[in-house]
């Protein structure tokens, strides 16, 4: 977690001061900026890792190349010895070196061979620029275009008022450079995934999954998460008590005990809440060290205001996961900087309750790749804004490419739910004999329904307005505002990002 901002083409540096400023809250650790010919390149950082020489813009002095980046790419240690046998000399252990020096030789299309999730912004002292973003959308970039003049930043908030009604994201698995505009250089879904290549096709095409596709579930997710507990400060996990990060814990508490330390995990819910019970019964099964926080109803009410300032969006269903999300974020900065997070499975697994409406295999594998095509847009613009506001790191294990690839690789008629296949039953299957069996077929709920703070926002933001207010406010934005609760929620975010277009910006799910 760090915070990008860079521009190509005319441009104010004292700008790019005053961008860097907003976005403290994502780099306290440290600050740098260099002007590279057109470009202005600004970084703030968090400091994850024990780095030596990791300051940021970070500079390949052989060929002339300066980058800013944020996020994680966890081959480049890999890459880097490949690297270095072609002749480069590293300044720094950080793997945003690695990708600096894989753009010095390789340019854009390098970006396709790194793993992880990421936003990098480069320039050369020869005028070449590139900026590019991981493939799904994990690590957050914005840009506006502005004539002669383009400029990146990593949230909205980030932009100059007068700018902010052009800003749109940076499409995922793209770069961008002056000469050749936006190009692709990796889509979903992804057929190279070695799980997959391992199964063959006898397995893929059996009418049950059979044990070795259960196996490679499995196997692929322990993986991807022994991948994100890399790092040289505290690790945790946020656990909802709901069965992705449930399993992810558990995965991540097998990991921990076997390298000699206890795994830290954060829960939070109103007194009675059914995710806190959860939570707390899993943490004693598994012997981690569990912190929790039970806060009131006037609490989640007060905290809205704040919430729509962090996660920059007035999504009600998005509001109602980010505000007990916030108060997890801020339990956890105290102990940890970097979190585990379960997001990501629903959409690879078919978890949310409208995919129980889909009976064609077909139309329910359009809908899966759609969702994760749009996560950037909805849930992990919350997942990185709230905690990049608190100075964590949140890490995705369920959106390693690798297991995005096998999961979208898998035929959507096993993910299929009815009435005697719980949703998310291809997982839950995987995981036999992880959790316990009343956690692991609990049954669907999201994280603002069973943290209690749906209810409880619903009844107090949705009498905000009278039906004439709603009314006359309702069309201000396209598509229109579907309740007086979302009306209510979107005067709180114009309050925070005057002048703001939230088309095309502002994800915005199916229901309220």
């Amino acid at each position: 977690m760090s915070a990008v901002v860079a521009a190509y083409g005319p441009f104010d540096p004292a700008e790019g001061a005053r961008m860097l400023d907003r976005l403290t809250h994502r780099g306290p650790d440290g600050a740098g900026e260099v002007t590279v010919g057109e470009a202005w390149l600004g970084h703030r950082r968090l400091a994850i890792v024990d780095l030596e020489g990791g300051a940021q813009p970070l500079h390949e002095p052989e060929r002339g190349w300066w980058l800013v980046g944020d996020g994680e790419v966890y081959n480049h240690r890999r890459l880097r010895a490949e690297l270095e046998v072609r002749g480069h000399t590293f300044r720094s252990d950080s793997d945003h070196d690695t990708a600096l020096h894989l753009l010095a030789d390789d340019g854009p299309p390098g970006l396709a061979r790194l793993w992880g999730m990421f936003a990098f912004v480069a320039a050369s002292e020869a005028g070449g620029f590139v900026a590019g973003r991981d493939p799904i959308g994990i690590t957050p970039l914005y840009w506006v275009r502005d004539g002669d003049t383009v400029v990146f930043a990593s949230e909205l908030k980030a932009f100059d008022p007068d700018r902010r009604n052009a800003v749109e994201p940076f499409p995922p698995g793209h770069t961008w450079t002056p000469q050749d505009g936006l190009e692709p250089f990796r889509v979903l879904p992804d057929p190279h995934t070695p799980a997959l290549d391992a199964l063959g096709t006898d397995a893929m095409s059996a009418e049950e999954p059979p044990a070795e596709v259960l196996a490679a579930i499995r196997d692929t997710l322990i993986t991807a998460v022994e991948r994100c507990m890399v790092a040289d400060v505290p690790v945790g996990t946020l656990l909802s008590g709901g069965l992705d990060s449930s399993i992810v814990t558990a995965i991540a508490a097998r990991i921990a005990t076997r390298q000699g330390w206890r795994l830290p995990t954060f829960s939070v819910g109103l007194a009675d809440s059914a995710d806190l019970s959860a939570a707390r019964q899993l943490a004693t099964e598994l012997g981690t060290a569990h912190y929790e926080r039970i806060y009131t109803e006037d609490e989640l009410i007060d905290w809205v205001p704040e919430v729509i300032g962090v996660i920059e969006s007035f999504d009600p269903q998005l509001v109602h996961s980010s505000v007990p999300n916030l108060l997890v974020a801020k339990l956890a900065s105290r102990h940890v900087k970097a979190v585990l997070i379960g997001e990501g499975a629903d959409e690879l697994f078919a978890g949310y309750a409208h995919y129980g409406e889909i009976e064609d295999h077909r139309e329910l594998h359009a809908a899966l790749v759609e969702t994760i095509e749009g996560l950037h847009a909805g849930g992990l613009q919350r997942v990185d804004r709230v905690a990049g506001a608190n100075g964590l790191e949140p890490r995705t294990p369920f959106l390693d490419f690798d297991v995005v690839g096998l999961g979208l690789a898998l035929p959507a008629r096993w993910k299929l739910a009815h009435e005697e296949r719980a949703e998310k039953w291809l997982l839950r299957q995987a995981f036999e004999g992880w959790l316990p069996d009343e956690l692991l077929w609990r049954r669907k709920e999201q994280f603002g329904e069973g943290t209690g703070a749906r209810q409880v926002l619903r009844e107090h933001y949705g009498a905000q307005l009278s039906a004439e207010e709603f009314a006359a406010q309702r069309h201000v934005v396209e598509p229109p505002l579907r309740t007086p609760e979302e009306a209510a929620y979107y005067r709180i975010f114009q309050q925070h990002l005057t002048g703001m277009d939230p088309t095309g910006v502002v994800g915005r799910f199916a229901e309220p």
